[in-house]
């Protein structure tokens, strides 16, 4: 199958022109979505479990009468694990003890702490765990238990209570595993409600669904649009865009493996997007060979192409330093650095959402079971945003303590500072702790 693939080089005048259109994206921006997504919301909120149930019953076709039909059980979920194949159930429980480790490893440097002065005042920091949080799973076009394990497990380390899952469930249909997934790793309720009434019911609670602290997880364009208008109800973990990779290479890794490792982004959907830059002009030639002939037996053939002939790009460049430096302005979700020898680059590399080293660590192994999250930041926000973590589900609170004599001495800093502010009765106070 021919594949008409962008490809253009540095040596363009009008590269930087080509790259910043290559990687647009605006994943909120439909009008008709934004007004649909409010009513549903508003409705939500105002109605609570009757506009719920009007709304599931309409999206996904299903007949439920009580709100307590929304809700699966523990034992739901126990027996939707008896269902699952032995191995698939297995590997699904050496992924979590995988997860569930890394992010313990992530809790070491998310303990409180404090210290005290040389007169008396203590300062520091208390680390605390939210109480409740919602995690929302995709149960639509297809179905995710990788996100379950990704977004339940960081929140259950860090220490929080509840988690509240929900999932669309259209035309009633479970999925087992996605089920196993949720009781292997410590869910605490399941509702079977999705889309924008799914995480306006988190956002602000109905009789049956509790109101949550945050929200995480990831959704198409409707539940996108709703976690950015109830932010600020609760907290949100991202506004994530389409799936994407970028793949350094140095030219030596086998053009197969590459073109497959550009696939494994192209199959989520038509808008996800796959880039590979290196220096070697015959290997990129390679690789489109290699893919030209490897889709052919790809059951997602379809939406491949249409992903890599929408949005994917062949990038020549120079020399591996500016390969490193395109991929900092791309600024991707997932970076391969299929180098000879990836640590040597790693210190260049200032904003990527995850760091795949060498020519054996494709990004489909973060995806399931290497350990570090898979909830990453995409459209160029690893710039300034992370991976989901147990850091994630936490928060912070100063803590001040001032002794006599250091109420004091601070009060003769701030006093002159907050009179500077024409604000008296800061400085009022301050000054009744000041001795003498």
């Amino acid at each position: 199958m021919k594949l008409d693939i962008r490809s253009f080089s540095t040596t363009q005048d009008d590269f930087r022109k080509e790259l910043d259109a290559l990687l647009a994206w605006d994943s909120v921006s439909d009008a008709g979505v934004q007004s649909s997504v409010e009513n549903i919301v508003n409705a939500v909120r105002s109605r609570g479990d009757e506009a719920l149930i009007e709304f599931t019953n309409k999206f996904d076709r299903r007949t439920v009468s009580v709100s307590s039909e929304l809700e699966l059980s523990r034992d739901d979920l126990e027996a939707a694990s008896g269902r699952v194949p032995a191995d698939v159930l297995e590997a699904l429980e050496k992924a979590a003890e995988r997860v569930r480790s890394y992010h313990e490893k992530q809790m070491e440097g998310q303990r409180s702490w404090q210290y005290t002065e040389a007169d008396g005042t203590m300062l520091g920091q208390q680390v605390s765990p939210l109480d409740r949080v919602g995690v929302y799973v995709p149960g639509g076009k297809a179905a995710y238990p990788s996100s379950v394990l990704m977004n339940v497990l960081p929140a259950h380390v860090s220490g929080v209570k509840e988690i509240i899952m929900v999932v669309p469930t259209p035309d009633g249909e479970v999925n087992d595993i996605v089920m196993a997934a949720a009781y292997i790793a410590g869910v605490s309720r399941v509702f079977t409600v999705g889309g924008a009434q799914a995480v306006a019911a988190l956002a602000y609670g109905t009789e049956t669904v509790p109101k949550v602290d945050k929200i995480v997880g990831p959704g198409n364009i409707y539940v996108a649009t709703a976690k950015r208008m109830v932010f600020g109800a609760v907290g949100i973990d991202m506004i994530a865009g389409p799936s994407e990779i970028l793949v350094v290479c140095d030219g030596k890794t086998d053009p197969d493996w590459i073109a497959m490792d550009l696939f494994s982004q192209a199959e989520h959907d038509e808008d996800a997007q796959s880039i590979l830059i290196s220096p070697d002009a015959d290997f990129i030639g390679a690789v489109k060979a290699s893919m030209e002939l490897l889709i052919e037996d790809q059951s997602r053939k379809d939406i491949i192409k249409a992903s890599l002939e929408g949005r994917g790009a062949f990038i020549h460049v120079s020399d591996m330093n500016e390969a490193i430096e395109i991929a900092n302005i791309v600024a991707a979700e997932h970076l391969e650095l299929s180098v000879e020898s990836p640590e040597e680059w790693l210190p260049k590399i200032r904003h990527a959402g995850a760091i795949f080293m060498g020519r054996h660590t494709p990004e489909a192994l973060g995806d399931y079971c290497a350990g570090p999250n898979h909830v990453l930041p995409t459209s160029g926000t690893a710039r300034f945003s992370s991976p989901l973590g147990v850091y994630d589900f936490q928060k912070r609170s100063s803590l001040i303590y001032c002794s006599p004599e250091g109420a004091s001495e601070l009060g003769k800093i701030a006093s002159p500072l907050a009179r500077g502010e024409s604000l008296e009765a800061h400085a009022m106070s301050a000054e009744y702790r000041i001795k003498g």
